[in-house]
């Protein structure tokens, strides 16, 4: 009869082995498949948030392009009805200045990291201070590097000739940067 215990026991003691065997390896394939579907949906995520990036910057450069138009036409900006009738994209340059001695009030308003004011014709290569002012070429309001979008306008001011005023427009360009 003990014979038969120690056969009934081994037996026994087999069968917790292989059970135990199997329940191991059921463990390790869901840890495996836990695992795995853990890397796929990062990798997923990965995918998916890859593009948020680029649509970032690509929403910050339209706001800017927006901004460009809008900037022209802002009160700040704008010609208004000084020159004879409401313009579109005309900036004064006049006001740009006043506007330049008191930029620091304004250097966060309009988000952006730099705003310059560039004439294209007659073309002058030097940057408007108060003492060169009208004779320059370009006003600087902000000073910021980055991503610049620039939107042509009218940079109209008036002028004294013959003890008469007119009104003098040139072409130029108003430029953003965004991005630094």
């Amino acid at each position: 009869m003990i014979v038969l215990y120690v056969d009934y026991g081994k037996k026994m003691v087999t069968k917790n082995k292989k059970a135990q065997m199997k329940m191991q390896q059921m463990i390790f394939m869901l840890i495996a498949l836990t695992l795995f579907f853990v890397l796929v949906g990062l990798f997923l995520i990965m995918v998916v948030f890859s593009g948020a990036k680029e649509s970032a910057a690509l929403l910050e450069e339209r706001d800017a392009l927006l901004l460009v138009s809008k900037l022209a036409n802002s009160p700040e900006f704008s010609c208004g009805g000084a020159f004879g009738g409401v313009k579109i994209n005309c900036v004064d340059s006049d006001k740009i200045m006043a506007l330049k001695s008191n930029i620091n009030r304004y250097s966060n308003f309009w988000g952006v990291d730099g705003i310059k004011i560039k004439k294209i014709y007659p073309e002058e290569s030097s940057v408007c201070t108060f003492e060169n002012y009208p004779y320059c070429g370009e006003i600087i309001l902000l000073t910021g590097s980055g991503t610049g979008v620039s939107n042509f306008v009218a940079l109209c001011r008036k002028e004294n000739i013959e003890e008469q005023i007119h009104d003098k427009c040139e072409l130029a360009r108003i430029i953003v940067y965004y991005g630094g």
